[in-house]
């Protein structure tokens, strides 16, 4: 019992564990791709205490694009989650007056370039660019970096502003840093036009507090409320139904067992066949049996316990069954025989003395 109840808290304990990591420890949007938060390979922690060590402040974005209209002359920097053509009508809107865009990860076809490659501009060499996908650009874009398949980095001008378009998300991830000159140059980029930088950490998933208090997220309770649960609760039934199979019982008490009782008799008598069988005594077993139920014949006919001879046996039995003598006589003739009968003979003839017996009705 008490074993019982500590399995029950320690799944109890699980499934809380799974809950919640479910709902608070991930954001809205699952992907940590490109983050300033993030420590994974795909993340831009790194990029980000590189920055801040070089005396170079990076602020955190963290409301919807709607909000940019309030910001002008930033610098604003997107790794986004998702290939995608880069800029919507509120953002061009916003570049138009005189900011700088900075998208990272934007949808291009594929070339046949090779996948890993050196490139250069005119201060760094050896930035390293890990896709195919090049972009064929017009004659109001410029070639930031790039090669004969086409451009890696390129830039438009919108309005008083700029946009800065890179085909890959990873220029400056966590996984470069060993390619120091990735983290230059994204650094370069974003400060060519000596403007505060801003990251966008909302297309994480990540919500400042006037975010989530207008969105009605003031309290963990409240934010629960917001919050699909189907996924928490399909983990929630997984766990337990794993845990109901693990303990092989229904919910209650558990049934006590009770103990067998031994049956001295039967277990003698199973052991003294199966040696017999083994030693195919088939002999022994007609002549012990077949003396046993001759006895037990003769007393049902009341002729006593002292053996009588086959025929005396075989007249008695007739005179008060009314059979045939050739049914008895069949049985008994087996006793003198020395052969070893099979399996299926030794059946028939135990079934042959049951009916025999069946005949007689005892006193």
């Amino acid at each position: 019992m008490r074993n019982l109840r500590h399995r029950w808290w320690l799944g109890a304990i699980a499934i809380a564990a799974i809950v919640f990591l479910s709902l608070v420890t991930a954001p809205n949007n699952p992907s940590r791709l490109g983050s300033t938060y993030s420590r994974s390979p795909d993340g831009y922690g790194a990029w980000y205490a590189y920055m801040q060590n070089r005396g170079t402040p990076v602020k955190r974005w963290q409301k919807p694009s709607s909000e940019l209209s309030k910001q002008n002359q930033i610098t604003l920097l997107r790794v986004l989650n998702q290939p995608n053509s880069g800029l919507n009508y509120i953002d061009k809107q916003w570049v138009e007056r005189g900011n700088t865009s900075i998208v990272l990860g934007v949808h291009q076809p594929v070339t046949p370039a090779d996948f890993s490659t050196k490139q250069q501009n005119n201060e760094l060499i050896n930035i390293k660019i890990d896709t195919r996908r090049r972009a064929g650009i017009n004659q109001q874009q410029r070639s930031l970096l790039g090669d004969r398949y086409g451009a890696v980095v390129w830039q438009e001008k919108i309005g008083e502003g700029q946009v800065i378009f890179c085909v890959t998300p990873y220029l400056a991830a966590n996984a470069y840093q060993d390619y120091p000159n990735n983290y230059k140059y994204l650094a370069q980029l974003v400060t060519q036009a000596n403007r505060s930088i801003w990251v966008d950490e909302y297309i994480h998933g990540y919500r400042d507090k006037e975010v989530r208090e207008r969105a009605g997220e003031t309290d963990f309770l409240s934010y629960l409320a917001q919050r699909p649960l189907a996924a928490a609760l399909f983990q929630t039934a997984i766990v337990l139904f794993v845990f109901i199979l693990a303990s092989n019982r229904r919910f209650g008490q558990p049934a006590t067992l009770t103990a067998a009782i031994a049956d001295n008799s039967t277990a003698y008598i199973e052991a003294l066949a199966g040696v017999l069988q083994k030693a195919q005594a088939s002999d022994f077993v007609i002549d012990t049996v077949g003396n046993a139920e001759q006895k037990q014949l003769q007393q049902a006919l009341g002729l006593g316990q002292i053996p009588l001879e086959r025929q005396e046996l075989i007249q008695a039995w007739v005179q008060q069954t009314g059979r045939s003598p050739i049914e008895l006589e069949q049985l008994l003739r087996l006793h003198g025989q020395k052969r070893c009968p099979s399996d299926k003979d030794l059946l028939n003839w135990l079934k042959q003395w049951r009916t025999i017996r069946s005949y007689v009705k005892p006193d």
